[in-house]
């Protein structure tokens, strides 16, 4: 994984478990993440050392990890994003072509979406 692909990744466990946090994991992963300091930049701060910086982000970003490895929830957010982003396209050509067998296909993403839901 690249570090653009990271901040990605990072920026978006962060918006769904980010309130599981502590106040200062919080902090600190805004400061760096959403905010672009860097970890001596932060380390002043806090008054703390650079590397007190870093293992805190390292620990932060392994508890995100473990929720998402536990709950799926970036997962099956990004699950269905795609499965609708499928249901516009497929509605798109139903309204160009008229082909209204097209909407069986639109209803079975729509029960695979719901299923999701309910795991």
């Amino acid at each position: 994984m690249n570090e653009i692909e990271k901040l990605a990744r990072m920026a978006m466990l962060f918006d769904f478990y980010g309130q599981l946090l502590t106040k200062k994991q919080q902090e600190i992963m805004k400061m760096f993440y959403g905010e672009d300091l860097s970890l001596s930049e932060i380390a002043q701060e806090y008054g703390i050392s650079r590397q007190a910086v870093y293992d805190l982000l390292k620990r932060t970003e392994k508890i995100l990890e473990g929720y998402e490895d536990k709950l799926r929830l970036v997962d099956k957010f990004k699950q269905q994003s795609r499965r609708i982003t499928e249901i516009g396209k497929l509605v798109s050509l139903v309204r160009e072509t008229k082909n209204i067998e097209l909407l069986d296909q639109v209803s079975e993403i729509i029960q695979e979406i719901n299923e999701l839901e309910r795991k």
